[in-house]
């Protein structure tokens, strides 16, 4: 069985994104409660951020390794990259 390994520049924003969304999460939770505390919800929440921003950081992520190889195999070819948006090619005028 072929086995791939995490892409580093995949799973470390990744994993930024998890920690800074839970975090982020659990914050805004805590402030909110009241005086007496409400650790568990505040923990639920936190981690739901977490999830959400993890799953927002590795969309973004792939997305831009994937365009990056489709425009270096451009280049390899000898071809020219493509550009930003989706042109339509215009007829050679004759």
């Amino acid at each position: 069985m072929n086995r791939r390994i995490p892409n580093p520049w995949v799973l470390i924003p990744v994993a930024i994104g998890l920690v800074i969304g839970g975090v982020i999460g659990w914050s805004v939770m805590t402030v909110s409660c009241r005086p007496e505390g409400c650790a568990p919800l505040a923990v639920l929440v936190g981690a739901g951020a977490a999830l959400v921003t993890a799953a927002g950081v590795l969309v973004v992520a792939v997305l831009a390794l994937r365009s990056l190889n489709e425009w270096q195999q451009a280049v390899r070819r000898g071809r020219e990259p493509p550009g930003p948006g989706c042109e339509v090619p215009q007829p050679d005028p004759e």
